[in-house]
């Protein structure tokens, strides 16, 4: 699987959401050997949630990958998805190493199943380094972004 690749292609993905809205079931549960995919709806919408069978495959970062050398407080991963540090190709990146984050500060997206996911700090402090390059995939709990200074 290359980085940018998804388990499921859109076409799937479409397939998944008309199974479910041509149904009174509100869970599917996909399990194959790659992966397995949760998708829930209740009256607001739909909800995911992805496992990959092998996080260690080429292009996925892991959370235990990037966690060796942790020192410090850490932002991880809040889902599986592709990783993204800009709101948009060309766009400014959310943060810099030695920004100022607070709980509330969105520091990238996660891109899952099409939908673009914030990815908030959820801690204050300085981000030290950013661990995880630009449009890679990664596993949930994988260390983005170390932190330091006041609060973190």
């Amino acid at each position: 699987m290359s980085a940018p690749d998804l388990p499921l292609t859109p076409e799937d993905v479409a397939e998944i959401a008309a199974i479910l809205d041509g149904t009174a079931y509100e869970r599917l549960d996909v399990t194959t050997a790659r992966f397995r995919l949760r998708v829930a709806r209740d009256g607001h919408g739909y909800t995911q949630e992805w496992t990959f069978a092998d996080d260690s495959a080429p292009g996925v970062i892991a959370p235990e990958a990037a966690a060796e050398a942790e020192t410090g407080p850490v932002i991880r991963a809040p889902l599986p998805g592709t990783f993204y540090r800009a709101p948009a190709p060309g766009a400014p990146p959310f943060v810099e190493a030695g920004a100022q984050v607070t709980p509330e500060t969105v520091v990238g997206i996660i891109e899952t199943m099409k939908l673009m996911n914030p990815v908030y700090a959820g801690i204050a402090g300085t981000i030290d380094a950013i661990v995880v390059d630009n449009a890679t995939m990664v596993a949930k709990n994988a260390v983005l972004m170390r932190l330091s200074g006041p609060g973190a």
